[in-house]
């Protein structure tokens, strides 16, 4: 028997008599047995259909080779997979699996016309580029990038898969605003130094209901964070209750989203709000006497305590009129820890200690979702040079939380894997190992026999196939 050996092959150690090496040698393998999850959530969900309606293509209908939805497809689901750059899709292109999910007839890719693209049945980065920095005004005459984006439609996509699903309406919803930082590490547009970061970066802003995410609009950060709030929630608000005009919205945010503009809207427009309330002087007096009980009882037990207190108050000249505020007065080891929420919400609806550590502290859950999404899915990868590029950037992000989002929602439900992050499902159920072989008939994706999560795999392949009946949503208890 002859002995296998190649100049290209890498050795590694010995094992008696055995040498171990490697090779790329295997074929068509993919390391993306998992897209075919993803393709089964995006067809229960209608996710990438109702993003790729935002497009208008002005490129010449012989010439495409890859259609608009194809592209779509291809960019959120390599987010999914972890391809955070456009530059991975240039190896990516080759993979038939993907090409398969994606939606290609010929997955292989042999019969494109242009011999050097033969094998590629995807697009590379330069036409997926034309997604990202197509400009508003293009049209027909553009020269090369001809692909735009109607930002409004965009914007409607999140609302609206957040709607659908759902199969009857909730009670309430809470919408989480929140603002976090996007740092910068080159000349972008828009790009300013925040002091509270302590770097150059963007200011996004974040609306999520939930696990669901309703809004994310890239902003400079030379400005306050509760800048753009109101437009996003009149936009928001009127979408929702075109559906569900008997819903109760409670509108929640820390104390940077405390303005006198966004509870006036809220107060106008029969809309709730619960905003932290940054602490002075006044508020401080205002909580005296329970600040004075809860270290009477810190002293005594030696744990610490809160005590709450109801009251109405109002600025000296930044707000319109006086609202409800709930203090909470608390001793721990270190000292006194004053904290303040303002609300629209009344007493019945909600006492002083169910709406602070009920309502409001829940709000924290929204920081790990943000996390989730800039961490696991690369909505901080803005590194084109303008911000209109940098938004859509943060927009295939966006979707591909959604989608992943989703494969959570409605194939992991009641498994270990039901709270588990974007990037642990991606390693467990999304980048497997897989032969490919591609007959007139079939794709074939023989996966690897030990791969350990078969059961959930195909647990959650089959609550995909099956008509989606999605969970009805929770309304807050008070």
């Amino acid at each position: 028997m002859s002995t296998q050996c190649s100049t290209s092959s890498m050795r590694f150690k010995s094992l008696g008599g055995r040498k171990v090496e490697a090779d790329f040698s295997g074929g068509t393998i993919t390391s993306n047995g998992g897209v075919l999850l993803l393709d089964r959530t995006d067809a229960a969900v209608g996710l990438v259909d109702l993003a790729a309606r935002c497009f208008t293509d002005h490129r010449h209908p012989e010439r495409i080779e890859h259609r608009v939805p194809e592209l779509v497809r291809q960019r959120v689901y390599g987010l999914a997979l972890g391809y955070e750059d456009l530059n991975d899709h240039d190896e990516l292109s080759r993979d038939p699996l993907l090409a398969a999910a994606v939606g290609k007839t010929d997955p292989t890719g042999e019969s494109r016309p242009r011999e050097q693209d033969r094998g590629r049945p995807l697009a590379g980065k330069s036409t997926l580029n034309r997604l990202e920095l197509t400009k508003a005004d293009a049209n027909a005459s553009s020269r090369y990038k001809k692909v735009a984006l109607d930002f409004d439609r965009m914007r409607g996509v999140f609302p609206e898969l957040f709607l659908r699903a759902h199969r009857t309406p909730p009670e309430t919803i809470l919408l989480d605003f929140d603002a976090t930082d996007d740092p910068l590490h080159g000349q972008q547009e828009g790009r300013f130094f925040h002091g509270y970061y302590h770097s150059y970066c963007y200011l996004p802003l974040y609306v999520f209901c939930g696990e669901h995410l309703l809004a994310a609009e890239l902003r400079p950060s030379d400005i306050d964070a509760s800048a753009g709030s109101v437009g996003v929630l009149e936009r928001l608000v009127g979408h929702i209750r075109s559906r569900w005009p008997e819903v109760q919205i409670i509108v929640r945010g820390d104390s940077g989203f405390a303005r006198d503009e966004i509870m006036t809207w809220c107060e106008e427009h029969g809309v709730e709000y619960v905003f932290g309330l940054a602490k002075n002087e006044r508020l401080k007096r205002e909580l005296a006497g329970e600040l004075a009980e809860a270290q009477a009882r810190w002293e005594e037990t030696g744990r610490a305590s809160r005590v709450y207190k109801d009251f109405v108050y109002r600025t000296l000249d930044s707000w319109s009129r006086s609202r409800r505020v709930v203090g909470k007065a608390e001793h721990l080891d270190g000292g006194p820890n004053p904290r303040f929420v303002v609300t629209s919400l009344s007493k019945a609806e909600q006492p002083a200690a169910v709406l602070y550590e009920g309502t409001y502290c829940a709000r924290g859950e929204m920081e790990n979702r943000i996390k989730e999404q800039q961490m696991c899915l690369f909505a901080d990868r803005t590194s084109t040079a303008k911000m209109r590029s940098n938004q859509i950037r943060l927009w295939f992000s966006s979707l591909g939380y959604v989608l992943v989002s989703a494969l959570r929602r409605l194939g992991l439900r009641g498994t270990r894997l039901a709270r588990a992050r974007c990037d642990t499902i991606r390693l467990k159920l999304l980048r497997i190992g897989a032969a490919v072989r591609v007959s007139v008939r079939r794709v074939w994706a023989a996966m690897a026999s030990s791969f350990t999560e078969q059961r959930l795999f195909r647990l959650v392949w089959r609550r995909l196939s099956k008509p989606v009946a999605q969970p009805q949503f929770i309304p807050i208890r008070c």
